[in-house]
């Protein structure tokens, strides 16, 4: 399970109350915290019930039937009243996994606790706070200055005030606007085909070619020996998994807005004929290590996964349906990493991780900003995540290009991935007390895109646009072949009669 039951328990060093909280900073009911201990002490009471209909049948068998037996009296009596005993054990005992099923049900709505640097919010565009920005605007350097002359002092690094600052609340100008979009220069430069893409697929649907081709291989390839230099290991993992591993990661939602299910028989001799296509390398890599026991000493581990990722985008109706900014199907570098049972140990990997995003970024040149997502937002595992929202001078907006979550230990008890035991008691004889509050120790997985490659062309695209062409970033230019300049073949797309309606619409609204 996600939450460990035992963080509800009072008697086993649980807090109820911390989740209730947590709960409620999410924006979700509380009670049901309330509705979980109740099914638990349910649970528990039957638990209790078997435990002494067990000793009751222990007991005739030691006192009673075999003093009995010894002497050679009669005690089919006694026999009898202990079979009907076993036989109601029997009859408990198989009314324990479905009262399990019920609380571990409700158990599983349960979020990961809510970090304390995270807003308290539902509204994103009002207040996810800046953490960062790239290039540094100039009114930070304004504002330092400002603070230096008011005390007397030269100017300091650290008087930034800016950052961190809520979005609703932060004023600086913007980097440049560029006159056209993505989804045009794609086209101009013949880096793809929608329009046949989509007679072949349907909705979304896409062909990359020449110049988008050889852009999506670059930044694949870049993505590989940028994280390879960090030590990473790289990962190329199934893209089909199996319903009950992918159920032990994925929410509940996830399976009706994301998820691809593929079914039918195969040669498979387990007779499995239901998969899920991943919507991101990071859901198979969770089952990397499941079931396992890693060593303390061989963490942390870091994987760079790459992978083709499928997603429905069932909730995303209507929204970028030019370009290939939001599709079906794209292909994706990710940061996966694994590190002890230790909450400051993990917050640190997230500091490193959206550093090394950072990083990757500003050698390509995009302006960003980064964002510490509201609570309202997250998902369930996340106690924590920074968006890295890169610069899009076409659509004069950021746009997220990377996602960068510590999910603690919550996916790696969906697929058991432990590293040894954590205690609460000291170094002294165990008590009763300190035995219950022992746990299993469970590793903390955290995960960060590097690059979904078609939002990085999307952004590179508009970023480096030019009056004839598109400049390739110069830390590409190794992974084109030597290319450094893609001239532009073709003139605008066309119109789709869809567009060509709204527009004529849209000019008789204007015209009235």
């Amino acid at each position: 399970m996600p939450i460990d039951i035992n963080s509800l328990r009072t008697y086993k060093g649980g807090d109820p109350e911390l989740y209730r909280l947590s709960m409620r900073q999410r924006f979700k009911d509380p009670s049901v915290i309330d509705a979980v201990l109740a099914k638990d002490e349910q649970w528990r009471e039957k638990r209790s019930q078997i435990d002494q209909l067990r000793q009751k049948v222990n007991a005739l068998q030691r006192d009673v039937i075999a003093p009995k037996k010894k002497a050679k009296e009669n005690c089919e009596a006694d026999v009898a009243e202990m079979k009907a005993t076993q036989a109601e054990i029997k009859a408990l005992e198989g009314e324990l996994p479905e009262m399990e099923r019920e609380r571990d049900e409700l158990l599983s709505t349960i979020g990961n606790v809510v970090d304390s640097e995270v807003p308290i919010s539902q509204d994103e565009d009002r207040d996810n706070l800046v953490v960062s920005l790239y290039p540094e605007p100039l009114e930070a350097e304004a504002e330092a200055h400002a603070e230096a002359d008011a005390d007397g002092d030269a100017p300091s690094a650290a008087a930034k005030p800016l950052l961190p600052a809520p979005l609703s609340e932060l004023t600086y100008a913007l980097p440049a606007a560029k006159p056209l979009t993505h989804d045009d220069l794609l086209w101009r430069v013949d880096g793809y085909e929608p329009l046949r893409g989509q007679n072949v697929a349907g909705h979304r649907g896409y062909f990359l070619k020449n110049a988008g081709v050889l852009l999506n291989q670059a930044l694949i390839n870049y993505g590989i020996a940028f994280l390879r230099k960090k030590g990473y290991q790289v990962l190329q993992p199934p893209y089909m998994m199996n319903k009950e591993v992918m159920a032990g990661i994925a929410q509940l939602e996830d399976f009706d807005e994301q998820l691809y299910k593929v079914s039918g028989k195969t040669d498979d001799p387990d007779g499995a004929s239901e998969k899920y296509l991943i919507a991101t390398s990071e859901q198979p890599i969770c089952g990397y290590h499941r079931n396992e026991w890693i060593e303390e000493k061989t963490l942390p581990l870091r994987y760079a996964g790459i992978s083709t990722c499928f997603r429905k985008e069932a909730g995303s109706s209507g929204r970028d349906i030019r370009g290939i900014f939001r599709v079906h199907q794209f292909e994706k570098i990710e940061q996966f990493c694994v590190v002890r049972d230790d909450f400051e140990e993990s917050q640190k990997e997230q500091n490193r991780m959206i550093d090394a995003a950072k990083e990757f970024y500003e050698t390509l040149g995009f302006p960003y900003r980064v964002v510490c997502i509201v609570s309202g937002a997250l998902n369930d595992a996340a106690v924590k995540k920074y968006d890295l929202e890169a610069w899009f001078p076409g659509q004069q907006a950021y746009r997220e290009l990377v996602s960068c979550s510590n999910c603690t230990d919550f996916q790696a008890r969906g697929v058991g991935a432990r590293c040894g035991q954590k205690k609460t008691g000291g170094d002294k004889a165990k008590t009763k007390e300190e035995m219950l509050n022992e746990r299993a120790s469970y590793v903390h997985f955290l995960n960060a895109t590097l690059c979904a490659t078609g939002r990085g062309i999307c952004c590179l695209l508009e970023n480096y646009q030019e009056e004839d062409g598109v400049r390739v970033p110069e830390v590409l230019v190794p992974y084109m072949g030597g290319i450094d300049f893609l001239p532009f073949v073709r003139g605008p797309m066309e119109l789709t009669k869809g567009e060509k309606g709204k527009e004529k619409g849209a000019k008789k609204k204007g015209g009235n």
